[in-house]
Formats: C-alpha cells, structure tokens, sequence
C-alpha cells in the first residue's frame, strides 16, 4: 500500500508530483528546495540554502514518521560543483555517525533558480 506524506513545513509541491510516497515501510521524498515554508522566500547564498533544503527535508521526513537518522540516500543537485565543500559542511551538520549513501551532481537549472536540491530515500 502506498501512503502520500504531506506537510505544510516543507515547500509544497509546484507540478503534479506528491512531497513523499511512504510504501513498504521505507519513504521516498521528491526534490526539496530551499524555500521557506511560511513564506515562500529563497535564502541568499549556497550555505543559507543548504541549511534551508536540508532542513526542510527533514521535516518532511518527520511529516513522514522518519528522520535524519534514518535516511539511507541522498542525492544533491548542485548548480555549481565549487560549492561542494560548503555544502558538505551544512549537510555534516543534519546527517551525523552513520552518514547515509550519497550523489551529487552539477546541474544546469534548478526550479526556481535555487542553487540546491535534495531528495532522500529513508526507513520509516
């Protein structure tokens, strides 16, 4: 059975896809971006929107039951590989010991013209 997570502490979705699909006990979270939930606001700056991204998506997966802790992928969409390192720092700050299995990847275009976005795959 599938279950469709949704939470208004994460950006909600901005196209015809749902925020996470728990099945099976395990949760699958689409793309998150650094907007401010209450807002809709983009911080400035890779370090502010790491935090804002990341952050969100771990409230998405406590929408869901599951938490940082539980995460066993992520993927990181970048618009600028030199920004990696700062990246990396932000995100040691949110996933801690057993880090989870990780892609990243330069892309050309991210929605909004943020310069991050991140997606996980997490036990329930």
């Amino acid at each position: 059975m599938k279950t469709v997570i949704s939470t208004d502490k994460a950006p909600a979705a901005i196209g015809p896809y749902s925020q996470a699909i728990e099945v099976n006990g395990m949760v699958y979270s689409s793309g998150v971006i650094p907007v401010v939930p209450s807002t809709g606001e983009i911080p400035e700056g890779i370090e502010a929107q790491a935090d804002q991204a990341i952050g969100n998506l771990i409230a998405l997966l406590e929408a869901a039951g599951s938490g940082a802790e539980k995460v066993v992928k992520t993927t990181v969409f970048i618009k600028d590989m030199n920004d990696f390192g700062k990246i990396n720092e932000i995100y040691a700050k949110y996933f801690t010991g057993s880090f989870p299995a990780r892609s990243c990847v330069e892309v050309a275009r991210l929605p909004k013209d943020v310069l991050i976005e991140i997606e996980a795959i997490a036990l329930k």
